[in-house]
């Protein structure tokens, strides 16, 4: 893929474990948010993994967007139950996060694309491929690394939320990836976090590496004009761990309370993906599988209330600016909506326990002033922080 003539004459490369076209989740939405931004200064080249069978990324990439593309070809692996608790006790003993150990092993690869290239800047997106700094450095004057979560402090979480002995997995991968961080995040010349609190925990991790907030954001957007269903809402990649486990969370102590209370309520749950919360949601004709949608917008907006019931986390979530870009009410727990800077009352609703998360819920069912209320609220603070354009102005501040 060619950039016009009218490129700009300095480069810049990226490199990235996950196709950022199309923008369908979190991952994919943070990563084409930079593309977008360094497009309009850079001449951009895009080195991307696909894993196998997966369609070419470079069929979904905007062509005007980038100079060179390359293809990373993943090696198969064996999706069934058996075969990933056999490989995750593989990585368990030898001491390797899981999407760390997926993604190496690429190093000769991809100096061999670079060739005696020279970039202005090059970035890197996810701690996964932060062990590639020593191959892109010696061909960029500035080193960028964009970090989703802070992958110590959300297995940490996990192992928290956990029970035994998943929990002691996910304690053990945390260290892991706190020694890594420890010893990676100092090669950067900067590192992008999502949230204040993130940015703080990367300064006690590389204290002498400068760590700036680019938030999550979506492109400025119209609020839908959607009647609202008889429905509640939740959306996200539901392979996801967090996101499987804020499922079975929501599924076993709070939606008994609602479908009881509320004998015509509907939960829709939304997100690529579904075979993964399907076992938890069997036998409820009440619960609609949604899996993926084109305009996750168009489908929030259907929803009287969206819910956040999460238990681990790091970064923030889409899943809440989406629900705002929608003009929705969230109900959320206070980790679920951590980093967002948004006010219990006025932007949201936080509650933690189920009970006080349920009645939470049945209020705003219960009082449609106080949902559009809400709901113009999280709109407002879309529009003036988590719009593309607005975030981009944190990553003009820091130099980029």
């Amino acid at each position: 893929m060619q950039r016009p003539c009218d490129a700009p004459a300095e480069a810049a490369l990226v490199l990235c474990p996950e196709a950022p076209y199309p923008t369908i989740g979190g991952g994919a939405m943070r990563t084409a948010s930079l593309l977008e931004y360094l497009a309009r200064r850079y001449a951009v080249d895009l080195i991307v993994f696909r894993e196998p069978g997966a369609p070419d990324p470079r069929a979904a990439l905007p062509a005007a967007r980038f100079r060179q593309v390359w293809v990373l070809e993943l090696p198969p692996h064996v999706r069934a139950p058996a075969a990933r608790a056999l490989r995750n006790l593989r990585r368990l003993l030898l001491g390797r996060p899981p999407l760390n150990d997926r993604f190496a092993g690429f190093g000769r690869a991809i100096a061999r694309r670079l060739d005696q290239r020279r970039y202005r800047m090059a970035l890197i997106e996810h701690f996964w491929c932060a062990p590639y700094a020593r191959v892109l450095a010696p061909h960029a004057e500035r080193l960028v690394l964009d970090l989703h979560n802070v992958e110590s402090e959300l297995h940490r979480r996990l192992a928290a939320a956990e029970r035994f002995p998943v929990k002691l997995a996910f304690a053990r991968f945390g260290r892991c990836c706190r020694r890594l961080e420890r010893r990676w995040l100092p090669r950067f010349s900067l590192l992008l976090a999502a949230s204040e609190e993130d940015a703080s925990r990367l300064a006690a991790l590389a204290p002498a590496t400068p760590a700036a907030v680019y938030p999550n954001a979506i492109p400025a957007a119209p609020q839908p004009l959607r009647p609202e269903q008889e429905a509640i809402a939740f959306s996200g990649n539901l392979e996801y761990q967090p996101n499987l486990a804020a499922v079975r969370f929501f599924r076993s102590r709070i939606w008994p309370r609602l479908r009881q209370q509320w004998p015509g309520l509907v939960w829709m749950v939304v997100g690529k993906n579904p075979q993964a919360v399907a076992p938890y949601l069997r036998g409820d004709e009440r619960i609609r599988l949604v899996g993926p949608v084109e305009d996750a917008l168009q489908t929030l907006a259907a929803a009287k209330v969206v819910v956040v019931p999460l238990l681990a986390a790091s970064g923030t979530r889409f899943k809440i600016l989406e629900a705002w870009a929608a003009g929705r009410a969230v109900v959320s727990t206070r980790l679920g909506a951590e980093g967002l800077q948004a006010r219990d009352g006025e932007h949201l609703v936080l509650a933690d326990e189920p009970e006080a998360f349920a009645q939470a819920v049945s209020a705003l069912l219960a009082s449609p002033e106080r949902r559009a209320a809400l709901g113009r609220a999280g709109r407002t603070l879309y529009e003036e922080r988590f719009t593309w354009e607005a975030a981009w102005r944190r990553l003009r501040a820091a130099g980029l």
